[in-house]
């Protein structure tokens, strides 16, 4: 349940890098495909603060070197395929719908929240698995 816990609130915090990028990022540039600009840079923002959070504090897991770090940062990247598909669609999805910035914003928290679930099923099982070699 603990780790339920911590891993809802980091969650949280990298869907608040999210938004919050997001809408820096639209503050900055409002031209043409703003919002997939927008979106694309909330995205990996969320991705960076979310990695290091559930690879330190969530799955202790440490990395050997560089190399390794990479090859599980890629892998974490990976699994987040899908969930982010799913993020995109209900954020994308809601922007159609209501055509409004804090509509689309409620869609991209949705997608998120829907895809952290995920996005932790497969880490523990893909990702940050114990093992001498990759």
């Amino acid at each position: 349940m603990k780790i339920a816990l911590i891993y809802t609130i980091f969650a949280v915090i990298a869907t608040v890098a999210n938004i919050l990028s997001q809408d820096l990022s639209i503050r900055i540039y409002s031209g043409a495909y703003s919002v997939v600009f927008s979106v694309l840079v909330g995205t990996a923002v969320g991705l960076v603060v979310k990695y290091g959070l559930d690879k330190k504090y969530i799955f202790k897991y440490q990395t050997a070197d560089l190399q390794h770090d990479t090859r599980t940062f890629y892998l974490y990247s990976l699994m987040g395929i899908v969930t982010t598909l799913i993020f995109w669609g209900f954020e994308f999805g809601f922007d159609a719908l209501f055509n409004s910035k804090e509509m689309r914003y409620l869609g991209g928290i949705i997608g998120l929240a829907i895809g952290y679930y995920i996005k932790y099923q497969l880490d523990k099982r893909f990702v940050f698995i114990h093992r001498k070699s990759l």
